[in-house]
């Protein structure tokens, strides 16, 4: 059998309606995951479940509808997901948010306020009301997607990327605790990916251009390959990896321009 192989685990994955969250949706399921697409809007979260369950069997995938934002709104996800399938094995948090661009002199309290629930606190609801479940049964997974923005500065995007390095701590602190029970805690640091995040950039032929001489791999990274990560680090290939960040840029961060 497959390290990579996930049958009979349940993954629920936020912000999974479109981009990265998606394609790691699809990637859990093709390993044999069931997986859960919650985004904020029903619709969209439901015609990603219907395409995953026409290519694997009805019942591989449910959509709930959750906003990051809403407390409550989480715990509805984390109790729908349990009275579907029984349990969660494997958390992926991806969604995020970014009101605003610009330097951090010019951030209200209220875009600041946003980014940091979005992308922090709500990290930590989530993982809180599913962990307890995945510490009793000493076998879990918990994953940030966070950015290597969390890794550098920006002019323009500062306050994500303040957010996303307290993700990276996050992920560390919530390792060293959950780590004597089996739960492992890693994240994610994509680079430019082709995303609507990024759309500026890859629609843009000059600004792609700039981007793929200043990347060692020369191109713009794929959703896809932000999924193979994913799904390493939910499978018992990345068994012995906890509190860690990976990153997948490229080699945007190592340099390699002239």
């Amino acid at each position: 059998m497959s390290q990579f192989d996930l049958t009979g685990k349940v993954a629920v994955i936020t912000g999974s309606s479109r981009g990265i969250g998606k394609a790691i949706a699809e990637e859990l399921a093709a390993n044999g995951a069931h997986v859960v697409i919650s985004s904020r809007k029903l619709e969209t979260c439901q015609a990603v479940s219907a395409e995953i369950n026409g290519r694997h069997g009805q019942g591989a995938s449910i959509a709930v509808a959750a906003s990051i934002s809403d407390k409550a709104a989480l715990r509805g996800l984390v109790d729908t997901t349990v009275a579907t399938f029984g349990k969660i094995d494997i958390l992926v948090c991806n969604a995020a948010t970014n009101p605003y661009y610009g330097p951090m002199s010019g951030i209200t309290d209220d875009q600041f306020f946003k980014i940091l629930t979005n992308n922090v606190v709500a990290n930590n609801w989530l993982i809180q009301m599913a962990a307890p479940a995945m510490i009793e049964r000493k076998d879990g997974a918990i994953i940030i997607v966070s950015s290597i923005g969390g890794l550098m500065g920006s002019k323009t995007i500062g306050a994500y990327n303040i957010s996303k390095a307290a993700d990276l701590q996050l992920v560390r602190n919530l390792a060293v605790e959950f780590g004597r029970d089996n739960v492992r805690v890693n994240a994610i640091a994509p680079g430019v990916i082709r995303t609507d995040f990024a759309k500026a950039i890859w629609e843009d032929p000059q600004a792609e251009a700039a981007l793929s001489r200043a990347v060692p791999l020369a191109r713009i990274g794929e959703p896809q390959e932000i999924a193979g990560a994913a799904a390493f680090l939910a499978s018992r290939a990345g068994a012995y990896v906890t509190g860690q960040t990976i990153v997948v840029d490229g080699g945007m961060m190592i340099g390699g321009a002239l």
